[in-house]
């Protein structure tokens, strides 16, 4: 399980703590440069720890995923949420039942599909997610519903993505090139609370703006 972590000194904890361990081998949180105790907090609460001093959520994925990758044992599947506690992790194992009871390869925990508490997506978020999604059911001919950091995927499959984003297109580069693959992908209902602290993304304008221009030219680039 990979979790980017960028100043989440309080809710990383909780989010580790509530991760269901017996489906889990191990836990890894990639801290981004945080300037807080994000680190030491998801030590307490069992995780393993890389560092990331290059800001950045993919950046953060990308080097979760160069951790595992020298690992001797390799994962079945790859889960990966948020450090904000706005997941619900006690939901894994739907999240993770398409691949290993049905064969799927991508499943995508959907926020839209699920219940979202008042105040937990501000409209901004709610409109890139449709326009971001109608985009890919037009050129892609593929249907999701949301762009949710909550999602799992075979490891083997991970590879073949060769994931490259270094920041906010990571999660629409991962959908889109598994579709253009021609993987078997899904998605699950996920419920969706208000986040512990302020967003980094949606709870600024500037983070607003750059990470829907990254979404829609990545959307674009890979065509």
């Amino acid at each position: 399980m990979i979790i980017p972590a960028f100043n989440e000194e309080n809710g990383v904890e909780m989010v580790v703590r509530e991760i269901p361990e017996d489906i889990v081998r191990e836990i890894v949180v990639c801290n981004n440069a945080s300037t807080d105790r994000t680190a030491s907090k998801a030590v307490q609460a069992g995780a393993t720890v890389i560092e990331q001093d290059a800001k950045g959520y993919g950046n953060a994925c990308l080097a979760g995923i160069a951790y595992l990758r020298d690992k001797e044992e390799k994962p079945d599947i790859v889960v990966f949420i948020d450090a904000d506690y706005s997941d619900y992790p006690a939901e894994m194992p739907s999240l993770i039942a398409p691949i290993r009871d049905h064969g799927y390869d991508l499943v995508i925990g959907s926020r839209a599909l699920g219940q979202l508490e008042r105040g937990s997506m501000t409209p901004q978020q709610l409109f890139g997610n449709w326009l971001a999604t109608s985009l890919i059911k037009m050129i892609y001919k593929h249907e999701f519903t949301d762009l949710g950091p909550f999602r799992a995927i075979r490891w083997d499959k991970l590879m073949e993505l060769d994931m490259q984003d270094k920041t906010y297109g990571w999660t629409v580069e991962m959908q889109v090139k598994a579709v253009k693959l021609g993987m078997k992908c899904t998605e699950v209902s996920v419920n969706y609370r208000r986040r512990i602290g302020k967003s980094k993304v949606s709870g600024t304008l500037k983070g607003t703006v750059l990470a829907g221009q990254k979404i829609l030219w990545t959307i674009f680039k890979l065509i």
